[in-house]
């Protein structure tokens, strides 16, 4: 099976991003807000994804582009990340980051953003939980941002991101979120084939993400070299609060594409899941999920998502109409390979549709598309489609985790939030979560724990 094209292992593979970037993005710059047109970046947060987040945005051809500021609350993050970038031979020049603007701690992302002026740009690229508090201070230096994705993790702080937006909103902020399939071009000519009507009225879809070890939030007992904030920011993708956990962190995007098919977000969901072979480790993730959402007109969406080794892998989504079908994507996130058929088989002599391949990489184009909505100024924020598809996806882990049907309205209005004191964390301090005296976390237990997701 091909493997799912991380941005870990993008940087393995970026030779290819220049050509496509210089292909796709817009010959001449306008004038950059500040005192000249270098849009000058700041990467909060140094881990696989800011160092592919940040290639990615140094590899735009539309004007002179720089990194001058790092942040991060590990030294090795820092050090990897600026080795990755200053080193590589296509964009290592247009990194200018000496050791006095390599920031370390909780407080680093305000140091680093005050390393850059009005109308230059922040990426946001920490665990999520973390992602509202680091939003607010980039608003208030005037900043464009790039979030990754989720960018939250429970009903509290998606409500509080959709409020603190209006500020960015109001200041014609261009904001940016890591939901890379919404810019592909195969995809978004299948979505306007879709509501056109080429395969009828949409009656359900399927997503799937089933993968081995490599993609698992299994994490092993903290051995004792570290605190537990640490182990666990080190090891987030297992902790609810710092990312929604498996669920949230691995199949946003499936759910997130399955529902631009759509064009509708789900009004509830129910689901099921289970720990099987987590044997003595210590996150709070299912090894399995399976969930159900039903939009307003009946329709459903079937997401299938494990993290079990030996198993069968699958990497898709899938649209079904009244008049045929649709492959939103193919084995990863892209290529996406997007194909329409006049079937319910999808066989070959039935496609009706297929884009043109080779297609661009989507996690280059997103950045193309912000970077261009800067120099021509052009109303740009993604911020509302990407808490409204963190909190759909949540929505489903947490009918998983609980045990009971929750609708979108009633998750929004839920008042349990995992962290309320995130942004008051410091070095030496406890975690919002702490072990018990057998080094064991809370996990979900559906049907005992219906109103929260652990203890």
């Amino acid at each position: 099976m091909t493997q799912p094209n991380s941005r870990r292992e993008f940087l393995k593979t970026t030779g290819r991003v220049a050509a496509a970037t210089t292909m796709i993005s817009a010959a001449a710059p306008n004038v950059h807000a500040g005192e000249d047109s270098t849009i000058r970046i700041a990467l909060v947060g140094c881990g696989g994804r800011g160092t592919g987040a940040a290639l990615n945005a140094l590899s735009v051809d539309n004007g002179p582009i720089q990194l001058v500021a790092l942040a991060d609350v590990f030294q090795r993050n820092l050090d990897s990340t600026y080795a990755a970038l200053s080193g590589h031979n296509k964009i290592g020049a247009k990194v200018d980051v000496p050791d006095e603007r390599k920031f370390l701690g909780f407080d680093a992302y305000r140091q680093a953003m005050d390393q850059l002026r009005p109308g230059d740009v922040v990426i946001l690229a920490t665990p999520p939980g973390f992602r509202w508090v680091h939003y607010s201070y980039a608003i208030e230096k005037g900043l464009n941002v790039f979030m990754e994705k989720p960018v939250t993790v429970d009903a509290p702080t998606s409500v509080r991101m959709l409020e603190i937006n209006k500020q960015a909103i109001e200041k014609n902020l261009k904001v940016a979120v890591g939901l890379m399939c919404r810019h592909c071009r195969g995809r978004m000519e299948m979505f306007d084939r879709i509501q056109s009507g080429e395969i009828g009225d949409i009656h359900m879809l399927r997503a799937y993400r089933m993968a081995g070890k490599t993609a698992s939030a299994a994490v092993e007992p903290n051995d004792g070299s570290m605190p537990h904030l640490h182990h666990q920011i080190k090891n987030f993708h297992g902790f609810l609060w710092l990312s929604g956990g498996a669920v949230s962190d691995f199949l946003i995007h499936n759910i997130d594409e399955s529902c631009w098919m759509k064009n509708a977000w789900p009004e509830k969901a129910i689901a099921i899941g289970g720990r099987h072979y987590r044997e003595n480790c210590v996150d709070q993730n299912f090894d399995n999920y399976a969930i159900e959402y039903t939009f307003a007109d009946g329709a459903k969406l079937f997401v299938d998502g494990r993290t079990v080794p030996g198993c069968k892998q699958e990497f898709a989504s899938f649209a079904h109409g009244t008049k045929g079908t649709g492959i939103i994507s193919t084995a990863s996130h892209t290529p996406a390979k997007s194909r329409l058929f006049s079937d319910q088989a999808m066989t070959k002599d039935k496609m009706t549709w297929a884009f043109p391949q080779p297609e661009p990489n989507p996690y280059d184009l997103e950045w193309v598309d912000l970077i261009d909505a800067i120099r021509e100024d052009r109303p740009y924020n993604e911020v509302e489609r990407g808490v409204m598809a963190s909190a759909v996806t949540s929505m489903g882990r947490m009918a998983a985790h609980t045990g009971q049907e929750i609708t979108l309205a009633k998750f929004m209005k839920h008042d349990h939030e995992f962290a309320p004191n995130i942004d008051k964390l410091t070095m030496d301090g406890d975690s919002p979560l702490m072990p018990n005296d057998k080094g064991l976390y809370s996990i979900p237990m559906p049907g005992l724990v219906k109103n929260r997701e652990y203890l």
